[in-house]
This record gives C-alpha cells, sequence and structure tokens, in this order.
C-alpha cells in the first residue's frame, strides 16, 4: 500500500471540469449524509441509552450506548479492508453507491426498532446488529470518496478539493445536531423517549436516496479510467517503493490522522453528552454549542485545505497539531465558565479541528498510489479513527466521572495531538513537496 515513485514519467490525466464538480457534490454530500447517518447516534445516546440500556446508574446507561458507538468504529478497518479493495478494482463509482445504501438502510432500521421494555434483550442485540452495517459502511465510505474528490480535482487544487470530504463529513454532524436540537426544542422529554428520537433516524432514508441518486450519475474517475487503460493494454506496473519499512509507513500516516479523530469527536461528537453530564447544561445549550463548533470547522476547512496547496500540507498540520497541544487545557477549563464560556472555547476549538482537516484528505490521498489509494486511505484512516475517535466520546465521560475532575478530559485531546506532531516529524522531506506534482497511477 505505500506510495511508490515511478522509473518513468508520471502520466498526466486529462481533467473535466464539469465532472469534477459533479464529483466534489456526489462525494461531499454522499459524505454529509453518511455521517448524519454515524453522528445521529452520537447525539441521541443520551436519550436512547436507558430505552436500549435500562440501570439505576444513568452514568452506566450513556456508556453501554457510548460502548456501542465505539463499536461502530472498531469495525471500520474491517469495512475499510473490504469496500477499500472494491473500490480499488472495480471504481470509486459502484462500490460508493453500495456504501450509501448500506448505512441508509441500518440507520432506518435503527428508527423502527422496538425498545428494552417491548422484547427485552433483543432490543440492544438487534441495535448492535446496526451498529455493525453502520461501522463496516463507514470504513469504506472515507477512501472511496476521498479519491474520487481528489482524483476529479483540477491541477494544484487538491487540498480545496480533497477539504470538502471531510466539510461533508464535519456538516453531517452538524445536521445531526441541528435535527437533534430542534426536535428538543419543539417536543417534550416525555414525547422524545417516546418516539421523537427516531425521527431523526427515519429521515435518513429520504436523504440516502438523494445522494445515491447523485453517486450514479457522477462519472468514474480519470485516474482510475487510465489504471483500467494500462490493465487493458497488459502496461506492468513500475516503480519502487519509496518507504522499505511499511509497517512504519502506514504507522506515521495514522499517526497524523490521530489529531483530526480526537478533537473532531471531542469537541463535537462527545461533547453534548459531556457537556451534560459533567456541567449539567440543558440538551438545548449543550447541542447548540456542539453544532456551532461544527459549523465553524466546516466553513474553515476549504481556507485550510487551499492554504496547504500553496505552503504544502506538512506546514499546516503541524500548526494545528501543535495549537492543540497548547490549547487543551485552556479550552476544557473555559468549559467550566458557562455557556459564554464554552462558547468561545468551542469556536476555537472548531477553527483547530478545520486547520488538521483541511489538507488532511489530499495529504493521505498523496501518500498512496491510484490503485490501492481507496484501500490505503480508508484503512489508516479507519485504524486511527477506531482507536482514538471512536473511543473519544466514551474517555472523555470516563475520565470526567472518575476523577471527578471534568477539565482531566483535556489531556485526552493533548496526548492525541502529540502523536501527530511526533509522527508529522518523521515524514521524510520528499512527501513534503507532493502536492505540487501529479498524482502517482
Amino acid at each position: 500500500m505505500p506510495n511508490t515513485v515511478s522509473s518513468t514519467p508520471r502520466t498526466e490525466v486529462v481533467l473535466d471540469v464539469q465532472k469534477s464538480r459533479k464529483a466534489l457534490v456526489a462525494g461531499s454530500l454522499g459524505n454529509l449524509i453518511e455521517w448524519y447517518e454515524f453522528a445521529i447516534y452520537a447525539y441521541m445516546a443520551p436519550i436512547i441509552a436507558p430505552l436500549f440500556f435500562p440501570s439505576d446508574n444513568p452514568t452506566a446507561s450513556i456508556l453501554s450506548t457510548f460502548l456501542l458507538f465505539a463499536l461502530a468504529f472498531f469495525l471500520r478497518p474491517v469495512g475499510a479492508v473490504i469496500f477499500g479493495r472494491m473500490t480499488d478494482r472495480l471504481g470509486r463509482k459502484p462500490v460508493l453507491a453500495l456504501i450509501i445504501v448500506l448505512m441508509t438502510i441500518a440507520t432506518t432500521c435503527i428508527g423502527l426498532l422496538p425498545t428494552h421494555p417491548s422484547i427485552g434483550i433483543l432490543a440492544p442485540l438487534l441495535l448492535t446488529l446496526c451498529r455493525i452495517a453502520q461501522g463496516l459502511s463507514a470504513g469504506g465510505e472515507m477512501g472511496g470518496a476521498v479519491s474520487l474528490m481528489v482524483e476529479s480535482a483540477p491541477s494544484g487544487k487538491r487540498g480545496l478539493y480533497g477539504s470538502w470530504s471531510f466539510v461533508g463529513t464535519t456538516l453531517g454532524f452538524v445536521l445531526g445536531g441541528g435535527v437533534a436540537t430542534l426536535l428538543a426544542v419543539l417536543l417534550s422529554d416525555d414525547a422524545m423517549a417516546s418516539y421523537g428520537w427516531r425521527v431523526g433516524f427515519l429521515i435518513a432514508a429520504p436523504m440516502g436516496l438523494i445522494v445515491l441518486y447523485l453517486r450514479l450519475k457522477v462519472d468514474e474517475t480519470p485516474h482510475f479510467k487510465q489504471i483500467q487503460v494500462n490493465v487493458d493494454s497488459g502496461k506492468p506496473a513500475v516503480g519502487e517503493p519509496i518507504e522499505r519499512r511499511p509497517l512504519t509507513f502506514l504507522a506515521a500516516t495514522m499517526g497524523v490522522v490521530v489529531v483530526y479523530n480526537a478533537v473532531g469527536n471531542t469537541f463535537m461528537v462527545g461533547m453534548p453528552t459531556f457537556l451534560s453530564t459533567s456541567y449539567d447544561m440543558t440538551f438545548e445549550r449543550s447541542y447548540f454549542l456542539a453544532l456551532v463548533t461544527g459549523l465553524i470547522a466546516g466553513l474553515s476547512m476549504p481556507v485550510f485545505g487551499a492554504l496547504s496547496d500553496r505552503v504544502g500540507r506538512r506546514p499546516v498540520l503541524m500548526f494545528g497539531s501543535v495549537a492543540v497541544v497548547v490549547l487543551s487545557y485552556p479550552l476544557y477549563f473555559m468549559l467550566n465558565l458557562g455557556f459564554g464560556g464554552g462558547l468561545v472555547a468551542l469556536v476555537i476549538a472548531g477553527l483547530l479541528i478545520g486547520v488538521v482537516g483541511g489538507p488532511m484528505p489530499a495529504f493521505l490521498s498523496e501518500r498512496f498510489r491510484t490503485r490501492n489509494r481507496a484501500t490505503g486511505v480508508s484503512v489508516t484512516y479507519a485504524l486511527s479513527v477506531a482507536i482514538f475517535g471512536g473511543t473519544a466520546p466514551y474517555i472523555i465521560t470516563w475520565l470526567a466521572s472518575t476523577t471527578g475532575d471534568p477539565l482531566s478530559a483535556a489531556y485526552y485531546t493533548l496526548g492525541c495531538a502529540a502523536i501527530s506532531v511526533v509522527a508529522l516529524l518523521t515524514i521524510r522531506g520528499a512527501q513534503r513537496s507532493q502536492h505540487r506534482e501529479e498524482l502517482e497511477l
């Protein structure tokens, strides 16, 4: 899977601007819906926890719900291998269509599930099956969508185009938070527990159908088409690996992604539950703050993605990672100051997510060749998010509950960002200028 350098000049692929824009829309909207469907579970966790995991201890119910949240993340590497290989062999278009179908069906089914009072232990078991399907499909989504968008990007705009993949992901969280907030405002607590929580899952069905239509209409990427031409003509793959130690290469690549997964899944996904359990903030206010964080992150990602097209991926990612190390504790301290302090803290957190998220898709894509890009991006990202992202809401909630000090959660994002700083320092000099070079086939 590591990137390779060819002994012959790189093939220059001709891009159609109109098709590039269609790929941008299909990829980013697909990511938005995919991650709305994935995130709505996290936002509804405090409500569905006692419905599927009844317990005398409310925190225990929430932690059980977040364990299922983490389970889907742990299954993402499996989905990354399965769907990543399919995407590299069959094409970006057909597999991305299959993935959105699987995720939409699983999410819709969650909205239809009977709860524990109705069918007992079968309720959490069926919920677990749905989360497994979500985890597998999400594992293949990232690599396929990133490959579709970056391979379709005009020259000198891979950072900008790739950033919209994470914009879609981030705005999916925002949409999930917006729906959850709207439902919480419009409905009483009893209504939310009775049927309101189901609405958030059920509206995934029409949204998924729209994205499926868009993905069926998009054209295959020119880079993948060129690979198929080479295969059909019997042209052999040339080149020697840049990295003689592939495990080291993959570990460094995965390490760079850690900071994005940590800050994204703590300050956006896990924050509503963290604020409500640690500071007794109302769900409406905590949802609103998480929504603001996601909006700031999503709006700033294209800016930092475009900046990385000019100065390189590594400098932007290094600045963001160091900033997370320095600011983690102050941001969590500001959360303790009430709604106003929390708003300022989470606006800053949104900017930090934008800094590290904007260049990330292009950075990952440039580490792999076209023939294995979807697999490489999917696997490295899925492993990182499984270990450091899916566990983040559970860990910060557990740390605050166990220590009795909500500020202890800051050490999680601080430590994860430090890992990314070290990983960025290990990147070889040749990788620092890849933003100016053609993608390799």
